[in-house]
């Protein structure tokens, strides 16, 4: 960064900041702090934007930001007195915590790492850095403020990984050395508060460096040890790797296929995206939560590996593997909706690949596949195809042919998929019609009824009412 005027134009130019200075006007011992800084001194856009203010002026400060943006303030924690000013409109907000010190200078010298460590007054100046944040920024550099920082708040382990993998800087020497010595400690935060720096690092835009150096810090054996019992783990001749390489392989896979949708099916790129994008849980995407789906669906290997006349098998690793992201996600606080997606991809991950000796599929079996996956038909089908091209090894399934055949039946289901999840079959009879017309009870027979009923319509055997009332009777009568 040439000087303190461009960090000036950089942080002056986010609307967050804008709003801020002229909801507080010129308000003594506000400063801008953490992130927005960060990145103004990088060089990176400055969206969100935390502020610094006395101790008891942090909710009437969000306040008064959120009612010049009209948008809401809420408390966002108790413990650490930050109030948060969101504009939903314009995505983004401004946190506004207490000063830990009287000083600023002190205030920073309790912060995890220098280039998070340096202030400007809310009404601009030059910036404050008794850490030297200014300078390791510029040197792209991550350091610890002090190991004492670091001591304060186990998360901060794992913030480091997540910081330096986001925005491309090279851990200090002395700090991986300090990471390393507390990382059994990282298991200590909460694991909602794991959850989060974990999301950011795998839905980021580097996980594959996250995950590297969250590994070389020794920090995966504390927060994921079942991903970490997967190194070492060898398979049968489709697989060129280990479970573990195999893993981040299927992960490599996805991101490449999610950055280019076009190269991997052009006919249906748009209607991928839009799916990729929709909200699933957690503050996560699907697409998002497919990475998770992929680090994730190996698991059981390590539990399941037999070795029987010279012939590697993992019989029954979707099962076991779903139980341990059970585990997981129990482990990290996630919610039902995500744990149960998540187990979802593991226990059907390989079925598609089941089908390729069927080929062509017909309509009843594409009915088989879609209500057995349900609701993860789409997703499962994408990590299917992921998965299948990290296997390169010698075995026959490993063949160019097997793998070319295993794409396109996936193209093929994923159409049927995306259909199925716009708008899921539905039975074209109801229970209501079976009661009145079949007497058919409400129960379980009438369940069994209405899902044959979907089946045929799925297939086209009952193209009109009166095809289906005859199927129904007919299966009534049985």
């Amino acid at each position: 960064m040439s000087g303190a005027a461009t960090l000036e134009d950089r942080l002056g130019a986010a609307e967050s900041i804008a709003v801020a200075r002229r909801a507080l006007g010129a308000e003594e011992d506000a400063w801008i702090v953490g992130g927005a800084v960060r990145n103004a001194i990088l060089g990176e856009e400055v969206a969100d934007a935390d502020l610094a203010v006395p101790a008891g002026r942090e909710q009437d400060a969000a306040r008064a930001i959120a009612g010049e943006s009209g948008g809401v303030a809420f408390a966002l924690s108790e413990r650490h007195a930050t109030w948060r000013a969101i504009e939903s409109g314009k995505g983004w907000h401004v946190d506004v915590t207490a000063l830990r010190a009287p000083r600023i200078e002190d205030d920073l010298r309790q912060r995890d790492f220098t280039v998070n460590a340096v202030a400007v007054a809310l009404a601009g100046g030059e910036p404050v850095d008794p850490t030297g944040g200014v300078s390791d920024a510029e040197r792209r550099t991550l350091r610890a403020t002090a190991e004492e920082a670091l001591l304060a708040d186990p998360l901060r382990l794992l913030r480091a990984p997540r910081i330096a993998a986001a925005h491309s800087l090279e851990i200090d020497p002395v700090t991986q050395v300090m990471i390393g010595s507390l990382a059994p400690s990282a298991a200590d935060a909460a694991g909602e508060r794991q959850l989060a720096e974990l999301r950011q690092m795998i839905g980021g835009p580097e996980p594959m460096r996250s995950l590297s150096l969250m590994q070389a810090l020794g920090l995966t054996p504390v927060v994921l040890p079942e991903l970490a019992a997967t190194r070492g783990v060898i398979q049968n001749p489709n697989h060129h790797l280990d479970v573990h390489d195999h893993t981040l392989a299927v992960l490599g896979e996805w991101l490449s296929i999610e950055a280019d949708l076009e190269s991997f099916d052009a006919a249906q790129a748009d209607r991928i995206e839009e799916f990729l994008a929709e909200p699933l849980a957690d503050e996560m995407s699907r697409g998002q939560a497919l990475r998770w789906g992929a680090l994730f669906h190996d698991l059981g290997k390590p539990d399941t590996r037999e070795e029987r006349e010279g012939t590697v098998t993992f019989i029954g690793h979707d099962r076991v593997g779903a139980e341990l992201i059970e585990g997981i996600c129990r482990r990290l606080r996630t919610s039902r909706a995500l744990s149960d997606h998540l187990q979802g991809l593991a226990l059907h991950h390989l079925r598609l690949g089941f089908m390729i000796w069927e080929r062509p599929l017909g309509l009843e079996r594409v009915y088989d596949y879609l209500r057995a996956t349900e609701p993860v038909g789409a997703d499962v089908t994408l990590l299917s195809v992921s998965d299948r091209l990290a296997a390169r090894g010698s075995g026959p399934l490993a063949s160019e042919e097997m793998v070319g055949a295993h794409l396109d039946v996936a193209r093929e289901m994923l159409a049927e998929a995306l259909a199925w999840h716009a708008e899921p079959p539905r039975p074209p009879l109801s229970g209501e019609e079976l009661r009145a017309e079949l007497g058919v009870e409400p129960g379980p027979r009438m369940g069994e009824i209405l899902e044959r009923l979907r089946a045929a319509a799925f297939a086209g055997e009952v193209p009109d009412r009166a095809s289906a009332m005859a199927l129904a009777r007919r299966l009534a009568s049985e």
